[in-house]
């Protein structure tokens, strides 16, 4: 494909753009659980025939723009097949929330000192 922008009568000769079709479903790289975490995050990123496309017209030569695209597809299912770890709840200590009403009766106390003096 042709690529756009700076390049002069040289971007209208050569092709540099990159478009990389990669098909989840016929992927013989991805177990059927990896599959679907895919079809779920990248749901709105797909064709109809759960095809993601990338393209990359970011460099003038045709060899990097490869490069780049295919880090870029690494990159992006790297990133959704990562399962985040799940958070453990945690009390706060006695000390903490001692600290934090301290605190706050500090900044109540400072705050009533502010207003006019009552006369008695």
């Amino acid at each position: 494909m042709r690529s756009g922008g700076a390049g002069g009568q040289h971007v209208n000769k050569v092709s540099t753009k990159i478009e990389l079709a990669f098909d989840i479903d016929n992927s013989d790289a991805l177990t059927t659980g990896e599959k679907s975490r895919i079809l779920l995050k990248l749901g709105n990123r797909l064709t109809k025939e759960n095809i993601l496309l990338l393209q990359c017209d970011e460099s003038r030569s045709q060899h990097k723009n490869k490069e780049l695209v295919i880090k870029r597809l690494f990159d992006i299912l790297e990133s959704v097949l990562k399962i985040p770890k799940k958070r453990h709840k945690t009390r706060p200590t006695k000390l903490s929330i001692e600290k934090r009403l301290k605190s706050k009766k500090k900044a109540a106390q400072k705050k009533a000192n502010r207003g006019k003096p009552k006369l008695e």
